[in-house]
């Protein structure tokens, strides 16, 4: 019995799409020959319709009741077009099977779907691992470190496992974990992750976490764990039709009992049957994820704008989504007379020119923008990995790096430099001192720059009444100068993947919707763990882009406010259209009770109204939030 109705289930999904559309071109001109009176061979052409579109509703609704002991819409649909075919009204059954065949072509493509994040993940996991053993190296499987196993890892390299330095200094980029846009210097005693890449010094470190315990893995885990918990809507006609079918087989058998006219009970199954309120809610669907799409979005779930319309948190990750993402020098201070910040900033440069570290091109990137002459050519250079740089430029020696750098060269810094770099790092800003000719000379402040509709936006989310907050892995104080800056109260800083998840998990434990904006790797699992996830399309990772249900594919996140006003305003489209749909099937009932309507002007008042369904629907498309909805909004 399994193995048949597998086979039937294969058969119902024969194609896809592209066998929906052609049964459905074939289903309407078959309907269209059949009103003309056309009858080849004596046939009339609608048993086109209710073979290629009423035998796949049949075998779906056969499907249900066997395997699930679940009624659905098909149930009560399958009554109908048998009841039609046995009393001979073929037009009535070929037109509610194709209007039905609408309805779940409509469905399919508002939740057709293509990932492939957690296979991207797995790409990322580091195959090999560098061990020492008696001093010499030796290549080995990643899955083969045991904890306590000295690991040595090279320049480029991704850290095979979790692990904490021996020896050595670098800078790890580790943007995959916490999305940092700034490399992180490490020295002996820190922490490394698995999947972060080493970017300069080689080094040795001590495995602590291996196999299934490390940060890579665990995040793959937490990525299909949030996407397992995530609840799937479901299609509003089939919660409904064991109600529907009770009562269209109530009322179809006491109107043959008291009546004696079987063409009145066909006719009430007829006019039940749920068409438009089978396309109610895909129709507003695919009309609101068209304007979507106008606006810079790519919807790639169908029920997102449903699921968006009632969330209450919006939920930001500030790299690349507040921010641009790129570090650039803010100020820049100098500490002596004899240097002013111009020539503090330009010195900075050159030293900096042969850098291939992201502060480094930072600095000269920026002081390019703003000067119209070149940095000089540097005489000599040395890159000290987790330090900074050492070069010589115009016959002075230059430092430019971390405060380490300047002490183990033996360059102290004076109190008020130290006092004036406290007020910088307070708004999270990093800072590169210059030292030149073995004195402190002075220092650059870098900050990762907002987004020039960052407020703009943030005061549009605060119209539709959604409660910002920040989510990221930077610091604290860059995190905080951000949240201030934007009027955002509810702040979490220094977040792993797994703290995402726990934060966004918190609101929902308390009744509360979350949408998360993201765009790095390490914003996955919270994508796919939040009720609506958003990755910034242009700059986001792969990764956080299949975990997502909305691409912002510009990353013009001015545009968040009218997705939000979009995503109530198809929900209120719905709400109206299934209105009308039922009172128009009550009213067709009542006719259909009293002999009024037969069957197949049954199925025309009721196909009409499937009809004015999807034009209202269709407002959607061009729909955009008038002045006077704005000012309501800011009322409330």
């Amino acid at each position: 019995m399994k193995h048949f109705m597998k086979r039937l289930e294969v058969f119902c999904h024969l194609g896809g799409t592209k066998r929906e559309i052609l049964f459905l071109l074939l289903s309407g001109a078959s309907l269209v020959g059949s009103l003309l009176q056309w009858r080849p061979w004596g046939l009339d052409p609608a048993w086109v319709s209710i073979i290629l579109c009423g035998i796949p509703i049949l075998l779906e609704a056969v499907i249900g009741l066997l395997t699930e002991f679940d009624i659905t819409a098909d149930v009560l649909v399958s009554l109908a077009l048998i009841a039609s075919v046995a009393i001979g009204e073929t037009f009535a059954a070929g037109e509610v099977a194709c209007i039905m065949q609408l309805g779940a072509l409509l469905e399919d493509l508002t939740v057709a779907k293509a990932r492939a994040g957690i296979e991207k993940l797995v790409h990322l996991t580091p195959r090999t691992a560098r061990r020492l053993t008696d001093g010499t190296a030796c290549i080995i499987p990643a899955e083969q470190v045991q904890i306590g196993d000295r690991l040595r890892v090279l320049p480029g390299e991704a850290i095979p496992v979790d692990g904490v330095v021996l020896s050595g200094q670098t800078s790890i980029n580790q943007a995959v974990m916490t999305g940092e846009s700034l490399p992180v210097d490490k020295a002996p005693g820190d922490d490394v992750f698995s999947g972060t890449v080493n970017q300069f010094g080689a080094f040795d470190m001590e495995a602590t976490k291996v196999g299934e315990d490390s940060s890579i893995q665990r995040m793959i885990r937490l990525v299909q764990s949030a996407d397992a918990g995530k609840a799937k809507i479901v299609r509003l006609a089939d919660r409904w039709a064991r109600w529907i079918v009770v009562i269209a087989l109530t009322a179809a058998v006491l109107t043959w009992l008291i009546t004696g006219q079987v063409l009145r009970a066909v006719t009430i199954l007829v006019v039940f049957c749920p068409c438009s309120l089978v396309l109610a809610t895909p129709t507003a669907m695919m009309a609101a994820i068209g304007n979507a799409t106008r606006h810079g979005f790519l919807v790639r779930e169908g029920d997102a704008l449903e699921r968006l319309a009632g969330v209450s948190y919006l939920a930001f990750d500030k790299t690349g989504t507040l921010t641009c993402g790129t570090p650039q020098v803010a100020a820049g201070e100098s500490c002596c007379a004899r240097w002013d910040s111009n020539a503090v900033y330009r010195f900075a440069a050159s030293a900096e020119l042969r850098s291939e570290h992201p502060l480094g091109k930072a600095i000269v990137n920026s002081y390019r923008s703003q000067h119209a002459e070149a940095p000089a050519e540097p005489d000599a250079f040395q890159m000290i990995p987790g330090r900074g740089v050492a070069a010589g430029v115009n016959g002075h020696a230059l430092l430019a790096g971390n405060a380490q750098l300047l002490a183990e060269n033996g360059v102290p810094l004076p109190e008020a430099i130290r006092r004036r770099a406290e007020r910088y790092l307070e708004t999270g800003c990093t800072l590169t001192y210059i030292a030149i000719d073995g004195a402190a000379a002075g220092f650059l402040a870098l900050s990762d720059t907002l987004r020039p509709d960052a407020a703009e936006t943030l005061r549009g989310l605060a119209d539709t009444g959604v409660t910002p907050v920040l989510l990221t892995g930077d610091h604290a104080h860059a995190a905080d100068a951000i949240a201030q800056t934007l009027g955002i109260r509810e702040v979490h800083a220094d977040c792993l993947p797994e703290q995402k998840l726990e934060a966004i998990g918190a609101y929902q434990a308390a009744g509360k919707r979350v949408c998360m904006i993201g765009d790095g790797i390490n914003d996955a699992p919270a994508l796919k763990k939040a009720d609506v996830g958003i990755a910034m399309g242009g700059i986001g990772s792969d990764i956080a882009i299949d975990a997502a249900d909305i691409a912002l594919i510009h990353d013009q996140i001015r545009e968040l406010p009218h997705l939000l006003r979009l995503s109530k305003r198809m929900m209120r489209t719905i709400q109206g259209n299934l209105t009308f749909s039922m009172t128009l099937n009550v009213v067709a009932i009542l006719l259909a009770i009293t002999g009024i309507l037969n069957p197949v002007v049954g199925a025309l008042v009721h196909n009409l109204g499937s009809v004015l369904v999807i034009v209202h629907s269709a407002f959607l498309l061009h729909w955009k939030a008038r002045s006077m909805d704005l000012s309501r909004e800011r009322a409330k």
